[in-house]
């Protein structure tokens, strides 16, 4: 399949934090053939490339197939589900927010994040701050024992957001939701896809990593599984471009993949980001460098593992953790074009260079 349908699959699928397994069985068929996977009791995939020796440097691929979303709390006597987040969702963001929720039985139910309608608001009301505590998501029920008795939907269930992929070819424009990190999940593949049958001088292990909105938890356990020597994340990233002026913007629409210096959570490895840019400007593939005041991503929890140099990858995603997102498919390919790029050259004197002092 073609990137953009690629894209499409992986952005349609549904899978919040805990409930990945859509995410896995999508990533495990367009993977089909390429090595051997495993998946663990978190529903961490693990993909060891069909040409690795067990005698070269082991490279780390990440990307997270998880995205925000809600999970029932409990039933509210009207039928409403009472329910938290799963992630970093901004309460603003939520009402009126379109979802589909999975009932016990694996049935799927359209819903809404419901309010109070202003009409009845008051203007104290009006002008607060929407807390989660507040809303609810409406499935059509109108009592408790109807939602519990014939929706089969009850506490531990979870709620997707539900947007459907568009592509504006004219622009190579991405719309859709949960890009953070559906695109990386797809450029990894993709990358898996593209060095299959390549005689490379590091062996190469894709872990899609589960609950990293919620703390990178299966990119601990991924790591721990793989033991990499090194590491490259692919994650959705969000893009300042829209709010920040022009100096200050490091993460751009159209700008290329971003290359992470530093977050709240981790610090890059400086000879292999340097490695990493310096190839870049040689082989002309646009990019920006970005010294986050927020965020974190897997690369916390890979290089901390043991140390190991890591980088992020970084492909621009406009409006993160709400339920609409844009994306530039340049911006998706020159990602995969630089990774593999990378992938290409690494071997085991290169490594050992990101490690001197």
């Amino acid at each position: 399949m073609d990137s953009v349908e690629r894209i499409r699959k992986y952005s349609n699928a549904n899978g919040t934090s805990g409930f990945e397994q859509e995410i896995v069985r999508l990533f495990a068929d367009d993977t089909k053939g390429l090595g051997k996977l495993e998946v663990d009791g978190m529903f961490n995939a693990i993909l060891r490339r069909a040409e690795n020796t067990g005698k070269k440097p082991v490279v780390q691929l990440d990307a997270h197939s998880d995205a925000v979303g809600l999970l029932t709390q409990a039933v509210r006597p009207n039928g409403m589900l009472k329910f938290v987040t799963l992630g970093g969702f901004v309460p603003t963001n939520l009402p009126a927010m379109k979802v589909k929720v999975r009932a016990k039985d694996g049935q799927f139910y359209p819903g809404v994040v419901a309010t109070k309608p202003p009409h009845f608001m008051t203007v104290a009301e009006r002008n607060a701050v929407p807390t989660v505590a507040s809303m609810s998501v409406d499935i059509g029920s109108s009592s408790r024992e109807e939602t519990i008795n014939d929706f089969k939907v009850d506490t531990g269930c979870p709620i997707f957001v539900d947007v459907d992929f568009q592509f504006n070819e004219k622009k190579g424009l991405l719309f859709g939701k949960d890009f953070d990190d559906r695109l990386g999940a797809a450029a990894m593949a993709e990358v898996m896809q593209q060095l299959a049958g390549k005689d490379l001088g590091v062996d190469v292990v894709a872990g899609l990593s589960a609950q990293e909105e919620v703390g990178l938890r299966g990119a601990y356990v991924a790591a721990r599984k793989i033991e990499p020597d090194i590491s490259i994340v692919l994650e959705g990233v969000p893009a300042d471009d829209t709010f920040e002026p022009d100096w200050l913007s490091q993460t751009r629409m159209g700008g290329g993949p971003m290359l992470r210096d530093y977050d709240t959570t981790y610090i890059a490895n400086q000879p292999f980001q340097n490695y990493a840019t310096g190839l870049a400007d040689q082989l002309g593939i646009p990019y920006t460098r970005a010294v986050r005041t927020g965020g974190g991503q897997d690369g916390a929890a890979i290089g901390n593992w043991k140390g190991c140099p890591t980088i992020v990858v970084g492909i621009p995603v406009r409006y993160e953790h709400t339920p609409y997102n844009w994306a530039s498919l340049s911006d998706y390919q020159n990602s995969i074009a630089l990774t593999k790029a990378v992938l290409e050259r690494l071997d085991a004197k290169t490594i050992g260079e990101f490690s001197a002092f």
